[in-house]
């Protein structure tokens, strides 16, 4: 038990330790009245390379950092908890993916936010769960489906403003996809519903060979005799 509290603690604390770098940049940008935005993705040219890796840390407004921050928060939690072995590898790629995709199929203009890392998270964490069709994992994948199911929408231009990154959208969700797919024979699995059995048919077995050595042992001591 107190073991599964550390684990919640340190995941909470590496979310909200990300939380804490996006609320301070910010705060530092408009503090010192600079702008940002230029750390963003600028697709296909030299000067948006640097955004691949930076976008996902610079935010236009508080209202578009408040928008992403209880999602991210909470999606990230779910990755460091359950995930805890292959997290760190599965955050960085998704993080990394998205900025390149999009630099690929972006419209011109900075593309910035964390947006593309919370659909990357989502989505990993939705198909991750069934395809591993272990039930805690599945627990999640249909709670993310409740929460941010409608989020989808938003990948596509026709459903999303014009000033919206869908491109950014897309490249997460997509990452996402690809990471549940590349990582399903690692991390935490479904347990074997017959380990328990095969253990103890397996003890069994080194029982009746062991009896069955001690007799024989036993025999050739008396003929011996």
């Amino acid at each position: 038990m107190k073991q599964d509290i550390q684990r919640i603690m340190l995941a909470a604390a590496r979310s909200l330790f990300l939380i804490f770098i996006l609320y301070l940049l910010k705060t530092i940008e408009v503090g010192m009245d600079w702008d940002f935005s230029h750390l963003g993705v600028y697709p296909m040219e030299k000067r948006g390379i640097i955004g691949i890796l930076t976008h996902p840390l610079i935010h236009s407004g508080f209202s578009h950092l408040f928008a992403n921050t209880l999602p991210l928060f909470f999606l990230s939690w779910c990755l460091f908890y359950f995930y805890r072995g292959i997290s760190g590898r599965i955050f960085i790629l998704i993080w990394l993916g998205c900025g390149i995709l999009t630099f690929f199929i972006g419209k011109p203009g900075w593309h910035i936010g964390a947006s593309g890392l919370v659909y990357g998270l989502a989505f990993f964490l939705f198909f991750s769960g069934i395809l591993r069709k272990y039930v805690p994992l599945i627990a999640i994948s249909l709670l993310v489906t409740f929460l941010y199911g409608g989020i989808v929408w938003h990948m596509f231009p026709y459903f999303s403003p014009a000033n919206m990154s869908w491109e950014g959208h897309l490249s997460g969700g997509i990452m996402g996809v690809l990471c549940a797919f590349a990582f399903v024979n690692y991390g935490p699995q479904r347990p074997d519903p017959f380990a328990d059995e095969n253990e103890i048919e397996e003890e069994n077995i080194e029982k009746e060979n062991f009896e069955e050595d001690t007799e024989k042992n036993d025999k050739e001591d008396t003929e011996s005799l």
